[in-house]
């Protein structure tokens, strides 16, 4: 291993396939400061997150940074109760903690419902949510109760988060080439470890700046784009899902990102998942999964009235009938990697067995 790395991640991303991510210690202390100037200062960290992650490795590395110790959640399932009383243990006057967005989820119900656990999240000065899209309907609940939520988008490859409500923080440089986000700045990783090909495809050079090519579709609004090889200083970043998460159904492209966003504006579907599946007539459709226990909370009956038809009506409404889901599929529990985020893959490989 070259000295230069200072910690690998693997990671499987939304390609299901495991790369190692190498990093610097200068592009993970990079990062630390560019956060903690992002947030205003340093801070205490409540540490909620698998350290085998990026997003839990920062909270370490922050906490490192700032002299602080961070409070430990212990693993398992995540309990919004534990994380509370965690929370009130936190002796800093400034406290963070990261979360992903199913986490979240699980502590805006619980505070919507318990006076205790809303006082405990609210005390937090920022709780950093990334590692997938945030739901905008839980976003506006969880501002509704008081909670300083901020989004966060970055990578295994950018050492965390590196745009924070959608402005880049630090020395991130960010730009868009044929639609596709591209990221600058010294937090960038090494590289993928044993893998030239890889490295070749996803990292360049382009007027002495170095870039790494996301994957991810997105525009960035206002700003100066005279910048450092044509990157926008100034502007906000919006990304509006995965370039290769997209489906062809009838003869035309669905990103099925945009419809997951639509689907989760729906009551009882906030956490819902979209995924693609063939089919005999359009080639592919998309599937929305959702957890029983969500739809009975939102009062939503299955045997009644098709809540299919209310989020087929939604997405039409607003992308097209093209990008309309063609099946609804209810489950106890919706798989989940360690991250938080849903497995895709799995969800996916899951409805290639059982088509019905």
């Amino acid at each position: 291993m070259p000295r230069a790395i200072a910690l690998v991640i693997e990671t499987s991303g939304s390609s299901g396939l495991p790369k190692r991510v190498a990093l610097s210690a200068d592009a993970l202390l990079a990062s630390a400061a560019a956060a903690e100037g992002a947030l205003g200062g340093p801070g205490q960290w409540l540490l909620a997150l698998p350290t085998h992650y990026i997003a839990g490795v920062q909270v370490l590395v922050r906490s490192i940074a700032a002299g602080t110790t961070p409070l430990v959640l212990g693993r398992g399932h995540f309990s919004a109760a534990d994380f509370a009383a965690l929370a009130d243990r936190l002796e800093a006057p400034v406290r963070y903690t990261s979360l992903v967005p199913a986490q979240l989820a699980r502590l805006v119900t619980a505070a919507e419902a318990d006076a205790g656990i809303r006082r405990s999240v609210s005390r937090f000065d920022a709780v950093l949510v990334g590692g997938q899209a945030l739901p905008a309907a839980l976003h506006e609940r969880a501002l509704a109760l008081g909670i300083a939520v901020v989004r966060t988008y970055g990578s295994s490859e950018t050492a965390g988060g590196c745009v924070y409500d959608g402005l880049p923080i630090g020395q991130t440089l960010a730009r868009t080439r044929g639609g596709e986000l591209e990221l600058s700045g010294p937090s960038l990783a090494v590289g993928y470890l044993g893998d030239e090909e890889l490295n070749e495809a996803k990292f360049f050079t382009d007027e002495g700046v170095r870039w790494y090519r996301t994957g991810d579709a997105g525009t960035i609004e206002g700003g100066d784009a005279s910048g450092i090889a044509g990157a926008v200083a100034g502007g906000s970043v919006t990304v509006t899902g995965r370039l290769d998460n997209v489906i062809i159904s009838g003869g035309i492209k669905v990103s099925l990102d945009r419809v997951e966003r639509i689907v989760q504006w729906v009551p009882g579907f906030e956490e819902a998942v979209v995924v693609g599946a063939a089919d005999e007539v359009w080639g592919q459709v998309g599937v929305v999964v959702v957890e029983e226990s969500a739809l009975a909370a939102a009062g939503v009956q299955v045997g009644g009235a098709d809540p299919l038809e209310q989020v087929r009506r939604v997405v039409a409404d607003a992308a097209g009938r093209a990008a309309a889901p063609a099946r609804l599929l209810v489950v106890e529990r919706v798989s989940r990697l360690s991250s938080g985020k849903p497995d895709r893959q799995l969800i996916a490989s899951r409805l290639q067995d059982d088509p019905h």
